[in-house]
């Protein structure tokens, strides 16, 4: 049986590929009965694209590959804790279960007071949280230097 570990190295993979076009490194699959349908990546740079965030391409995917807008039985497996506005669609597609690295704490959807994900979705945080950081912080600071 794959694990979290499994699926967020995958994640990672897509993260890793972003961060060398010059994205934010973030990575994203989505999962179902053990069966990644859907992968996505932050492209708001490359799409010149606000809403190109790693999550929103991954849920489009998956939604378009089961032909329906509802995920209440995928998992969607991301790198960095999702913004505002992807845990908003995180809502409306009712996923039944999130799993993320990192922390952002400065953006992340858990620094609101009200919550964000649907009632039903089940929340994992800290898987790979040590290499999804890394990732992140050797991004930002190439960037810096």
């Amino acid at each position: 049986m794959l694990t979290d570990d499994y699926f967020m190295n995958e994640a990672l993979k897509l993260a890793a590929e972003a961060g060398a076009r010059g994205e934010i490194p973030v990575g994203a699959v989505v999962v179902i009965q053990q069966r990644i349908i859907a992968k996505g990546q932050n492209q708001t740079e490359g799409l010149t694209d606000v809403t190109a965030h790693a999550e929103i391409l991954a849920l489009t995917a998956a939604a378009q590959h089961l032909g329906g807008k509802y995920l209440r039985d995928c998992t969607l497996y991301v790198t960095l804790e999702p913004c505002p506005m992807c845990a908003g669609a995180l809502y409306w597609a009712q996923l039944g279960r999130l799993v993320y690295g990192a922390s952002d704490e400065k953006r992340g959807y858990t620094r609101l007071t009200d919550p964000l994900l649907h009632p039903r979705t089940r929340i994992t945080t800290g898987i790979l949280k040590h290499e999804c950081e890394s990732l992140l912080n050797a991004f930002f600071q190439t960037l810096r230097t």
